[in-house]
C-alpha cells in the first residue's frame, strides 16, 4: 500500500513538473532560470530560437558559458532584484529582469526573462503608447466639447428657405464620405455645420478632429498636421507625437480657415488627400489613415486663385460638395427664432430666468445688418441680458451702436451721441417707454421727470414713437 501511494505521489509530481516546463516554454519572452551558484536549470524555447541554443544542451552548465554579460549569478549572490535592465547579446539591445527566488531568506533560484527581444520592440510599444496618450487627451477634449456644444442639423436654427435648403443639401453630404468646402462670412456657423455633417454620418462615433490653419504658426503646421518622431526637431517630445490626420482615424478632420494655408503646405496637404498616406517629420514609415476631410473659409478662394496664393488643384480636391451659408443679413427670417435660441441657451448658462424679447427690439434686431452674423448677435444679446433687470429684453436693453447704426442707414439721421453719459440717457428713456407701451406721460412719471423735458430728449436723440 505505501510503494503504490508513493508511486502515485511520484508520478503527480512528474505532471506537474511536466505542465510547467509547458507554461515556460509557451511563454513568448526568452526564460532563464539558474540554481544559487548560477547554473541553468531551466531553459525555454523561445530564448534557444533567438540565440540560436539547444536548450535541453544547456541544463547543467553555468550560466555564465550560455548567455555572454550575464549577470544571473550576481544576482544569487547579492539578493537584488534587477528590473528593466538594458542587456547586450549577439549586438543585440535587449531590456531584462532578473529576480531571485527566496526561501527562508535565502536565494535558492534566479529567474531571469526577456522583455523585449530588442530595443526597437520598446521604441515601438512606446511609439503605440505616445499614440494612445494623444489620443486619449483627444477624446477628453472632445468629450468636454461634445458636453457645452454637441452641434447637430436640430442646433441649426432658421425658418428661412435659404437655411432649410442648406441643411438639405448638409444632410446629402453626410451620407457619403466626400471632401465638403463650407464657405461664408464670419459669425455664419461653418463649424455647426461641419459637426452636424459628422454626427449625422457613420463616422459618428469616430473622432472629429479640429485645426485652424490661421491659428498655428507657419513653422508648427505642418508637425501639427503629420505629427514628428522622436528627436525630429529642437524641442520634439521624446516619444514623438501623432498628427491630426494620424488621430482621425475612421473619423473627420475639419480644416477651419483652410484659405490661410501657407503656399508650401498646399501640396503636401494635396498629396495627403489624393494618398490618404503620410509620414511624420522625421520619420520614415509610412503611416496611413482612414479620415474624410472638411473644410471651411471666409475668404474667397476663387480670388485667391487668381493671385497664385492658392492652388487650383487643391481647390477642386476640397470643393466636391461646396455648401455656402449666406449672411444673416440676408436671412430676415432667422433672426428672430435664432435670437430666441440663443437667449435661452445663455439664460440657462448663466442660471436666469428665461427671458424674452420685446416686440420694438425684434423690430431693431430685424433692422440690423449684423455685420458680424449670429456671433455679433450672441454678443449684443449677452449684452442685453446682463444690462436688463428683469425678465424681458427692451429696445433700451440693446447696444446703442445697434439704434445709432440703424439712423445713420435711414433717411433721418439723429445727431451723434459724443459720451457715455448720452448713450445712458437713451438706453433708459427707450426702457421707460417700453415698459409704459409707449404712453409718454407714464414714461416720464417712470423717469422721475417733467413731460416736457421727455419730448425734448426724445427729439435730440430722434427717439420715435412705437410704429403701428
Amino acid at each position: 500500500m505505501t510503494e503504490n501511494i508513493s508511486a502515485g505521489s511520484i508520478q503527480e509530481l512528474q505532471k506537474k513538473i511536466e505542465l510547467y516546463e509547458l507554461i515556460i516554454d509557451h511563454i513568448h519572452a526568452g526564460i532563464l532560470i539558474t540554481d544559487a551558484d548560477g547554473y541553468v536549470t531551466h531553459f525555454n524555447k523561445p530564448y534557444g530560437r533567438f540565440l540560436n541554443l539547444d536548450p535541453k544542451a544547456q541544463i547543467g552548465k553555468h550560466c555564465t558559458k550560455v548567455v555572454e554579460n550575464t549577470r544571473m549569478h550576481i544576482v544569487a549572490k547579492t539578493g537584488k532584484a534587477e528590473i528593466n535592465k538594458s542587456h547586450r547579446i549577439n549586438g543585440h539591445d535587449m531590456v531584462v529582469q532578473r529576480i531571485p527566488i527566496k526561501k527562508n531568506g535565502e536565494v535558492i533560484s534566479v529567474y531571469g526573462q526577456v522583455m523585449f527581444q530588442t530595443v526597437e520592440e520598446v521604441k515601438e510599444l512606446a511609439a503605440k503608447l505616445s499614440m494612445l496618450e494623444s489620443k486619449v487627451q483627444l477624446f477628453e477634449k472632445e468629450l468636454f466639447d461634445l458636453r457645452s456644444t454637441q452641434y447637430t442639423f436640430n442646433c441649426i436654427i432658421g425658418e428661412s428657405d435659404e437655411i432649410n435648403h442648406l441643411k438639405a443639401e448638409a444632410r446629402k453630404a453626410a451620407l457619403n464620405d466626400s471632401n465638403v468646402l463650407i464657405t461664408g462670412e464670419s459669425g455664419t456657423g461653418k463649424e455647426l455645420f461641419s459637426q452636424a455633417i459628422h454626427n449625422a454620418s457613420q463616422r459618428r462615433h469616430n473622432p472629429f478632429v479640429r485645426i485652424n490653419c490661421a491659428a498655428i504658426p507657419k513653422d508648427l503646421l505642418e508637425s501639427e498636421l503629420f505629427g514628428y518622431d522622436e528627436g525630429a526637431f529642437t524641442g520634439a517630445k521624446l516619444k514623438g507625437k501623432p498628427g491630426k490626420f494620424e488621430l482621425a482615424h475612421t473619423g473627420t478632420i475639419f480644416l477651419d480657415e483652410i484659405g490661410d494655408l501657407p503656399l508650401d503646405m498646399q501640396p503636401k496637404l494635396l498629396r495627403v488627400l489624393e494618398d490618404k498616406e503620410f509620414e511624420r517629420i522625421g520619420g520614415t514609415k509610412i503611416i496611413r489613415s482612414d479620415f474624410r476631410v472638411i473644410c471651411a473659409t471666409n475668404q474667397k478662394l476663387e480670388i485667391l486663385m487668381e493671385k497664385l496664393a492658392f492652388r487650383k488643384d487643391l481647390f477642386y480636391r476640397l470643393n466636391v460638395i461646396p455648401i455656402h451659408i449666406p449672411p444673416l443679413r440676408e436671412r430676415q427670417k432667422d433672426i428672430i427664432p435664432l435670437a430666441r435660441h440663443l437667449l435661452k441657451k445663455m439664460a440657462l448658462a448663466a442660471n436666469r430666468p428665461q427671458m424674452g424679447i420685446e416686440k420694438e427690439a425684434e423690430r431693431e434686431l430685424e433692422r440690423y445688418d449684423w455685420p458680424g452674423n449670429a456671433r455679433e448677435l450672441s454678443n449684443v444679446l449677452e449684452r442685453a441680458m446682463y444690462s436688463s433687470g428683469n425678465t424681458t429684453i427692451y429696445k433700451g436693453d440693446l447696444p446703442f451702436s445697434l439704434d445709432y447704426a440703424t439712423q445713420i442707414q435711414g433717411e433721418n439721421i439723429g445727431p451723434v451721441l459724443k459720451n457715455a453719459q448720452s448713450q445712458a440717457q437713451v438706453k433708459i428713456i427707450y426702457q421707460a417707454l417700453a415698459r409704459t407701451n409707449y404712453n409718454k406721460a407714464k414714461a416720464a412719471k417712470l423717469l422721475g421727470i417733467h413731460r416736457t423735458l421727455l419730448y425734448k430728449k426724445m427729439k435730440e436723440y430722434n427717439i420715435g414713437l412705437k410704429p403701428e
